[in-house]
């Protein structure tokens, strides 16, 4: 953060900080923006994006039965996420192009929330939350990136409490980087092993470090 001004009462320019958060899935990415929330920072998730754009109605969602067929919605004509799940992470050009259908969908709109943020008087701290945020290649539109990880055991256990299956947790983690590469290359490593208070003050000292 910046402060500049003239004449005898200068006035605070405060230049807004980008951070960038990323990790392996089920890794605590959630909980981190959340208690960044309650510190209030403004937070966006990139997952919450992508499932508005998947509503019906929504031209995403037509794109990806068409590409997918209608085993891909649900008896309500919602998108079920499972059996897309069960399809795109099981072939990687499935995958591929499901990627194309929503990535740049994404992208568009937390770019132009950095952009709206960046505008708004008085926000000196803003994150979005992206799990592929090292895979895509993103990482140069932040001032900042905080990874999150914990150890493939407990990231396991995590998963499987959501009721997924050894087979589907493999399948989803294969679909990204290893977990400490991405710290290797994050400017703040957060671990999350331990207890939520632990993690939270891991995401404080990280807010301190930026406002330095």
């Amino acid at each position: 953060m910046q402060g500049v001004g003239g004449g005898d009462s200068p006035t605070p320019f405060f230049v807004m900080i980008c951070l960038g958060i990323t990790g392996g899935i089920g890794t605590g990415k959630s909980e981190c923006a959340a208690h960044l929330g309650r510190l209030g920072i403004r937070v966006l998730d990139t997952d919450d994006v992508a499932r508005v754009l998947v509503e019906p109605g929504q031209p995403a969602l037509n794109e990806i039965v068409q590409a997918f067929g209608q085993a891909v919605i649900d008896g309500s004509g919602r998108l079920d996420r499972a059996a897309l799940g069960a399809r795109v992470f099981s072939d990687a050009a499935a995958r591929e192009r499901l990627e194309t259908i929503l990535h740049p969908r994404i992208f568009a709109e937390w770019t132009r929330w950095i952009a709206r943020s960046r505008a708004c008087p008085g926000i000196r701290v803003a994150a979005v939350v992206i799990p592929l945020l090292y895979e895509k290649a993103y990482a140069g539109h932040f001032d900042a990136v905080a990874a999150i990880a914990c150890s493939t055991g407990t990231q396991v256990r995590r998963l499987r409490g959501r009721g997924w299956s050894d087979q589907v947790i493999e399948s989803r983690l294969a679909a990204q980087w290893p977990m400490p590469e991405k710290f290797r290359k994050a400017d703040f490593g957060l671990w999350s092993e331990g207890s939520l208070e632990v993690l939270h003050q891991q995401v404080q000292a990280v807010l301190e470090s930026l406002a330095a």
